[in-house]
C-alpha cells in the first residue's frame, strides 16, 4: 500500500510498504480521508531525528472496516467510523472516569500513543487500529468525517471545559481560524447563546468564521485588545479560545478576558502568557479567571462531535488532495495557505 511517511527532520515522502498485519482484538481500516493538522508539521519539523525506522503521518482517519480480529465483537466489515486518536490503557482511574486524553499510563506529558504522532497512522490506503478506537458515524462523508476526529473534537473538548461562562449574552474569542477555530465558531454557535467574536490575521480567515456564523469578526492590529474591551464594555470576554497559541495571542488573551472568565490555550505555538498574582487592574490577569491547557478530547466529546456533524451543525471547510500530494498539503499548512483543513484521499 501507499503511505505518508515522516522520515527524518523535515523530510516526508510516499512510500510503499505492507499492508498491516492485525492482532485479535484490533481492526484493519480502509482509509477513506485523513486529515493534515498542525501537530503532523510539528512532527515533520521536529529537529531531530526521533527513531530510525519511518513512521506514517495522520491522526485524522475516517474509513470502511476491511478486516475485523478474532476477538472483536460488536463491529462488521464495511462498517463506516472514525478513529479515536488516543489508545489508551482503558483500566486506569481516568480512563474509566471518561478522561481518556490523560490516561495515567501516559506519565506526566499525558499523551497517550496516538496514531500518526507515535505510532503508524491513517495517510495511507489502510491503517490497524484497536478495535475499541473506532466510532460509527453511519452515512456521513469521508471529506467532512476525519476533520471531525481531532479539529472538532479538539475544539469541542475546549469549549466544553468552559461551558459554565458560556451563559447567553455573553461573549466568546475565538483567536485563530484556521482548521480548530472555524469549526469552533459552529460549535460556540451550536452549544451555546454566546456573542462570536473571531479574531485573524487575515481577512479571508474572517470572511470563513462569517460563514460559520461569527457575529463579528477583528483583523489583528495594534489596538486588537481595546476594541474587544469596548465591544464588552470594559470587562472583557467571559471566554477566550486560543488556537494559535504564540505570544502575541496569549498575550491578547490575558488582556482580554474577563474577571471570573475562561482562557483556554489550545494551539501549540508556545507562547507565554503573563500571569502573576499581583493585584488585578489594567492589562493583567483578572480576577477569577482561569487558565487551561487542553488535550484533544475524550472519546465521549468524540461521539458528540459526531452527533452535531450527524445533525448538520458541523461543516467542515476542507481542501482536497491525492495522497501523493501529502508532502505539498504539509507545505502550504507550513505557510497558512490552507483555509480550513487539509484532507488526504488515498
Amino acid at each position: 500500500m501507499r503511505a505518508l511517511q515522516w522520515t527524518g527532520p523535515e523530510k516526508v515522502a510516499v512510500n510503499d510498504i505492507p499492508v498491516p498485519d492485525i492482532g485479535p482484538n484490533d481492526l484493519l481500516l480502509r482509509v477513506g480521508a485523513a486529515g493534515v493538522c498542525h501537530s503532523d508539521l510539528t512532527l515533520v519539523n521536529f529537529p531531530y531525528q526521533l527513531r530510525e525506522d519511518p513512521l506514517t503521518l495522520g491522526h485524522e482517519i475516517a474509513g470502511t472496516i476491511e478486516a475485523v480480529g478474532s476477538d472483536v465483537s460488536g463491529r462488521d466489515i464495511g462498517e463506516r467510523g472514525l478513529v479515536y486518536l488516543f489508545w489508551t490503557c482503558g483500566i486506569c482511574r481516568e480512563c474509566v472516569s471518561g478522561n481518556e486524553n490523560v490516561c495515567i499510563a501516559a506519565g506526566r506529558t499525558a499523551m497517550p500513543p496516538c496514531p500518526g504522532l507515535t505510532v503508524e497512522g491513517g495517510m495511507a490506503e489502510y491503517v490497524r487500529i484497536p478495535a475499541t478506537s473506532f466510532v460509527p458515524i453511519g452515512d456521513l462523508d469521508f471529506l467532512q468525517a476525519a476533520p471531525v476526529a481531532d479539529a472538532a473534537l479538539t475544539a469541542y473538548h475546549a469549549i466544553r471545559g468552559a461551558r459554565d461562562v458560556l451563559r447567553p449574552g455573553g461573549t466568546a474569542l475565538a483567536i485563530g481560524i484556521g482548521g480548530l477555530g472555524h469549526v469552533a465558531v459552529q460549535i460556540l454557535q451550536a452549544i451555546s447563546g454566546v456573542r462570536v467574536i473571531a479574531v485573524d490575521v487575515a481577512q479571508e480567515k474572517l470572511d470563513l468564521a462569517a460563514k460559520c456564523g461569527a457575529d463579528l469578526g477583528l483583523l489583528v492590529g495594534d489596538d486588537t485588545a481595546e476594541e474587544i474591551l469596548e465591544l464588552t464594555g470594559g470587562r472583557g470576554a467571559e471566554a477566550v479560545f486560543d488556537f494559535v497559541g504564540v505570544d502575541s495571542t496569549a498575550k491578547l488573551a490575558v488582556e482580554t478576558v474577563a474577571p471570573n472568565g475562561a482562557y483556554r490555550m489550545v494551539g501549540i505555538g508556545g507562547g507565554a502568557p503573563e500571569i502573576n498574582s499581583g493585584p488585578a487592574g489594567g492589562p493583567g490577569w483578572p480576577w477569577g479567571a482561569s487558565v487551561r491547557k487542553s488535550l484533544g478530547g475524550t472519546r465521549s466529546d468524540l461521539y458528540d462531535c459526531v452527533g452535531l456533524a450527524q445533525a448538520g451543525k458541523l461543516h467542515m471547510e476542507v481542501e482536497r488532495f491525492d495522497l501523493a500530494d501529502g508532502p505539498k498539503a504539509l507545505r502550504r499548512l507550513d505557510k497558512g495557505q490552507i483555509r480550513g483543513r487539509a484532507v488526504l484521499v488515498p
